[in-house]
């Protein structure tokens, strides 16, 4: 299995699995025309769409592929994504014969309520979920739900790939840094990114370990992260922490 990542509008990555015979499947096309150059470009066929959440830089090419291609569309249950084949939660399986895959599931909501992620074939399709260094903004849930939605991909296997919407690593970094100074896996990894950009690449995907070392809003119980809460008066509850992180992050400017 191959993995694509193909930039969009501003900042986003429309993900594009595909195997040797051509076979592809697109995780959350919010631009169809990007998918179409792909798929002719590299003459594969379209077999299926996972989508992870309503915001329409994730949706709003989904309709357009699925009448195109008559392909199934899988999506989270909520009244605000149009155009689902498949409605899935918590626990669903969703499989493709060709290509051959099969993701499990999981809810992982905060960034929205509905908010699902896909694991399978050693990939985390988080969307806006998790981000490298960092993790989406709460425009619905609240700091306990994300914090445990976060908690649940920390516990994948470590080699998982994460493969995030959007291209924010430099910023994240930028932020983490203010966390933990001391932290060389961040060191280290924001160097890389620098490198990646500065050549045209994507910082995605990235292992979890990688993400686990470095990632403040991962390491809410490390104790550099826990002196910076301490500094700003924020008490020992892990909620909290993640709260104070995510509240900082939300005005944060380099």
């Amino acid at each position: 299995m191959h993995l694509l990542p193909l930039p969009a509008l501003t900042d986003n990555y429309i993900w594009l699995l595909h195997d040797d015979e051509g076979q592809a499947v697109v995780v959350d096309p919010g631009d169809a025309a990007v998918v179409e150059q792909a798929l002719a470009q590299h003459r594969w066929r379209l077999r299926g769409v996972l989508l992870t959440h309503h915001h329409n830089d994730h949706i709003g090419g989904a309709a357009a592929l699925r009448q195109r291609h008559d392909v199934p569309v899988y999506g989270p249950r909520d009244s605000r994504i149009e155009g689902l084949t498949h409605a899935v939660g918590d626990g669903d399986t969703v499989e493709f014969s060709a290509p051959d895959l099969v993701f499990e599931v999981l809810s992982i909501p905060g960034h929205t309520l509905t908010h699902v992620g896909y694991v399978g074939a050693g990939l985390l399709l988080c969307g806006d979920t998790l981000f490298s260094l960092g993790c989406g903004r709460l425009f619905e849930g609240t700091p306990t739900q994300m914090l445990a939605s976060l908690d649940r991909l920390a516990a994948l296997p470590g080699s998982t790939q994460v493969c995030a919407g959007h291209e924010y690593t430099h910023g994240n970094g930028l932020f983490a840094d203010t966390v933990e100074p001391g932290n060389s896996a961040l060191r280290e990894r924001r160097h890389e990114v620098a490198q990646l950009r500065a050549d045209g690449q994507a910082s995605l995907p990235v292992t979890l370990a990688t993400e686990l070392a470095t990632n403040p809003f991962l390491r809410v119980d490390a104790d550099a992260v826990i002196d910076w809460c301490a500094a700003r008066g924020v008490d020992g509850n892990r909620v909290s922490r993640f709260a104070a992180l995510r509240a900082a992050k939300d005005v944060f400017r380099a």
